[in-house]
């Protein structure tokens, strides 16, 4: 099976796809009022500002990216998603060390993002590949279930 990384738009279908099925695993996950954080605006992820990434296992769209510049020193991960049957087959790591190069052909010296406190799958990912927690950051600051973590490039 060959993997490989398109860039997308948000408005597309295929994007759209997999942004509904993680928002609907985030609402089954944290259902109180407030715990997630869905924004991403499309001029965030275009040209030197950041990337939406969709990933095929041979032509089936599995999983999802992105990245987008905070500032001249961080970047940002959001709406990071595999679908669920083909988790635990390595795709997840995949996604991550993609994202990894292009914030670094983004010319960014970290990379941050957020994840919540139930996600311990995606802990266990981003701890395993070198993110280390640091402080609520932005608009998770306020946020019990978030969890914040960084990597340095």
């Amino acid at each position: 099976m060959a993997l490989r990384f398109q860039r997308a738009t948000l408005d597309e279908p295929v994007a759209q796809r997999l942004i509904d099925a993680l928002n609907a695993e985030l609402e089954e996950r944290y259902p109180e009022e407030g715990a997630n954080h869905f924004r991403l605006d499309e001029d965030e992820v275009v040209g030197h500002r950041g990337v939406f990434l969709v990933a095929y296992l041979d032509d089936e769209p599995v999983g999802c990216g992105a990245l987008r510049r905070l500032d001249a020193r961080d970047a940002e991960i959001k709406r990071m998603y595999v679908d669920p049957a083909t988790r635990g087959s390595g795709l997840g790591r995949r996604l991550l060390e993609e994202l990894v190069e292009q914030a670094r052909r983004l010319g960014a010296q970290r990379i941050v993002l957020e994840t919540g406190t139930r996600q311990v799958e995606a802990l266990g990912l981003y701890r395993s590949a070198g993110f280390e927690s640091i402080p609520r950051f932005g608009e998770y600051a306020n946020s019990p279930l978030s969890l914040c973590l960084a990597k340095k490039l």
